[in-house]
């Protein structure tokens, strides 16, 4: 603790890269102690490196602008690049083993779900069809038919107190018979003429 206030530096401790590298190196006591000529030739050695990560930035920086000229010129837009990147990566994904195996479980219970509900809707048309055959059921459907029959415009011809009439009748074969039609009067107006 008293070495962290007397401001010492710490063994895992890496000082930046950059031109303040070389000033920010202190000899600590737990280092040896290097000899004058060996200080020299590691801070020669610094500086070389420090040069070197400085030109290889600029080869780097003069590539990437050489690279964004010709992807300029060939028309290869960032979309462009996305597209082609995602296209990429969506083939590697449907050409992986784990997509495979999914997709063929996935398969496998869609087939599964589609034979249970068909099993299901067959077991439904066959309730129902039980259920259409009961005498109660045929019983609601005569009588649904006959009233049907009933209010049917085109079994009576007549008028609306016709079908009201024959309507009302709980026998079927009951013969209403059929009033004569009036005439409509045509009013004709005198100021009109």
């Amino acid at each position: 603790m008293e070495e962290a206030d007397q401001g010492a530096v710490r063994p895992d401790f890496t000082p930046e890269l950059g031109e303040d590298a070389v000033t920010s190196v202190t000899v600590s006591p737990a280092i040896p102690t290097l000899t004058e000529e060996e200080q020299e030739e590691l801070r020669g050695e610094l500086l070389r490196v420090e040069d070197e990560i400085l030109t290889l930035s600029q080869v780097l920086a003069t590539k990437e602008n050489q690279l964004a000229d010709i992807k300029r010129k060939l028309g290869i837009t960032p979309l462009n690049e996305i597209r082609q990147n995602l296209s990429k990566s969506w083939h590697e994904v449907t050409t992986s083993t784990a997509y495979k195996k999914t997709s063929e479980g996935l398969s496998v219970a869609g087939q599964k779900a589609t034979a249970a509900f068909n099993n299901m809707g067959s077991a439904i048309s066959r309730k129902f069809e039980d259920v259409r055959n009961t005498p109660t059921f045929k019983s609601f459907e005569e009588k649904v038919e006959t009233l049907k029959v009933k209010m049917s415009p085109t079994v009576s011809q007549g008028d609306f107190g016709d079908v009201l009439t024959s309507t009302a009748t709980s026998d079927p074969s009951v013969v209403v018979e059929k009033q004569p039609e009036a005439t409509p009067i045509v009013i004709q107006d005198e100021h009109l003429q």
